[in-house]
């Protein structure tokens, strides 16, 4: 059985380990628009800007 020529210190080991863990995006439904988006974010929906079912800004455009 092959064995490692030196040993990997925990730092290493556990960053290698630390992508095992990761977990998709929590979603939820507005309950005004029916709109998917992520929790705590606000989301475009028909042109406005929506956050927790009250329009926060009207003909919202991403501008970059």
């Amino acid at each position: 059985m092959a064995h490692p020529k030196r040993k990997i210190s925990t730092r290493r080991r556990d960053t290698r380990r630390a992508h095992d863990f990761l977990t998709g995006k929590q979603l939820g439904v507005d309950t005004t628009t029916g709109e998917i988006h992520q929790f705590h974010r606000a989301h475009v929906h028909e042109g406005n800007l929506v956050y927790r079912g009250k329009v926060v800004v009207e003909n919202y455009s991403k501008t970059v």
